[in-house]
């Protein structure tokens, strides 16, 4: 089943078009990540979602209901963590959690059970100071544990990473990677090593289009690159193969990179085996998402 289905969806503010025409589909239980430059139209388009603005065009499916401007029927199955989420200072983790879910019309008991699990599940279970004294990373968390509470099954985070030390962003990402089982979660960033560690489908977003979605391992089959890693035992040797080969460049010690489109690898492979020269490694070079992303960004 899909969670969120897009379809022509376009935004204008005066006369500048940010969404052009955006299709979107993101599948249930996935890790979705929405990665475009800054200024793609990333926010635009989760504040769409949210029915905090109004689409001039196109249509979103949010667990098979049709999500509205300034209606919130849909925003029962959604939690959302901002870009940079604020708080009332002079609550504590347990007291803010307890206010969302009154407000909400969360039953008392559902309030309790689900603040102490996800408190305890973001680590901030034991944490009895004020909002007021909390570090940015430990205001993401909570942000995070409000986004879950009523149980959503979608959870939407606008670059939930982007202004934390690598020990932040790692709690961060370990918490979104825990509740794939029972959420959806799609998140903006521009941080691509975030989004190769756990992210299970992704879309680039560019010019207000999305160009290319899809499952991440898919995508990188698709942009597979035609180059293979060698790696030899004595520099000697990699002397050899570079007199031999015009259009093999070293990249490292003992590191020579052969691209297929310049020739077939199976020349300098019968040249290896022939002068009978140690391999300590051969390898296809695997596309990475900074690649990827740059071509399709940059084309």
């Amino acid at each position: 089943m899909d969670m969120l289905k897009i379809s022509n969806l376009h935004k204008h503010f005066g006369t500048k078009e940010v969404l052009k025409g955006v299709n979107l589909t993101i599948p249930e239980h996935s890790i979705y990540g929405f990665i475009g430059k800054n200024g793609a139209g990333k926010t635009t388009t989760m504040k769409t979602i949210l029915g905090i603005l109004k689409a001039d065009e196109g249509e979103i499916i949010v667990n098979g209901k049709k999500a509205e401007y300034g209606e919130t029927a849909t925003n029962r199955f959604i939690g959302y963590l901002p870009d940079v989420p604020e708080f009332y200072s002079f609550m504590t983790p347990k007291e803010y959690l307890r206010f969302c879910g009154e407000i909400t019309g969360m039953k008392k008991a559902d309030i309790e059970s689900n603040s102490k699990r996800l408190l305890d599940m973001v680590g901030l279970g034991s944490e009895k100071h004020r909002i007021k004294g909390f570090s940015r990373g430990m205001k993401q968390r909570l942000g995070i544990a409000q986004a879950l509470l009523n149980s959503p099954k979608l959870l939407i985070c606008d670059e939930p990473t982007s202004a934390l030390d690598p020990v932040g962003r790692k709690e961060i990402l370990d918490i979104l990677l825990n509740v794939k089982d029972q959420t959806t979660v799609l998140f903006s960033t521009h941080i691509l090593s975030d989004v190769e560690r756990i992210c299970t489908d992704i879309a680039f977003l560019k010019d207000g289009v999305v160009s290319t979605q899809g499952k991440l391992s898919d995508i990188k089959t698709k942009y597979r690159s035609d180059e293979y890693l060698f790696e030899m035992a004595e520099e000697a040797d990699v002397r050899r193969l570079l007199e031999r080969f015009k259009n093999i460049k070293q990249t490292g010690n003992n590191q020579l990179i052969f691209n297929e489109k310049e020739g077939s690898v199976f020349e300098v492979l019968s040249f290896i085996t022939d002068n009978r020269i140690p391999l300590v490694k051969m390898e296809r070079v695997e596309p990475t998402l900074e690649s990827l992303f740059l071509e399709v960004v940059e084309s």
